[in-house]
């Protein structure tokens, strides 16, 4: 049953990912978001404590959904998830243009829900070498059994 196995499943952590200038670009189109502190390297450094560009929150917190299906591509019976709320996000450090992150999942609670559960995760997206996460958050994600 999907429900044992993710009440069973011990922390995951997803594959490594490369937030570069392209994924940061491309991130920027999609949400009309063109601050200088995600594009303009030189001017980040020069005017901002980050030390140079950094990724959109957003764009990070997005991340959470590829990495998600990462760690729960061998669990037997999931048809689909979804996206159904956060109890709380934190962007805690920012992560710089070419920084790797990963996801760090831990299963807090499942909710059965008839055919579907509501697993809620504690997540965090660590930073290659920095010794705090780029955030840290309680999802909650709806999935759906096979049928």
């Amino acid at each position: 049953m999907l429900a044992d196995a993710l009440r069973a499943l011990p922390p995951r952590h997803s594959g490594w990912v490369t937030m570069d200038t392209a994924r940061v670009r491309a991130f920027a189109e999609a949400t009309e978001d063109w601050q200088f502190i995600h594009l303009d390297e030189a001017r980040a450094a020069a005017e901002t404590p980050f030390g140079g560009a950094i990724c959109h929150g957003f764009l990070t917190l997005s991340m959470l959904t590829a990495m998600s299906d990462e760690v729960t591509a061998d669990l037997p019976g999931m048809a689909a998830s979804v996206n159904y709320g956060f109890d709380r996000i934190r962007f805690v450090t920012p992560v710089r243009v070419g920084a790797r992150v990963r996801g760090r999942f831990i299963v807090a609670d499942v909710e059965e829900r008839g055919t579907a559960l509501n697993v809620h995760w504690d997540v965090e997206v660590e930073i290659a070498g920095a010794a705090h996460p780029a955030l840290v958050a309680n999802w909650i994600t709806r999935i759906y059994q096979e049928a």
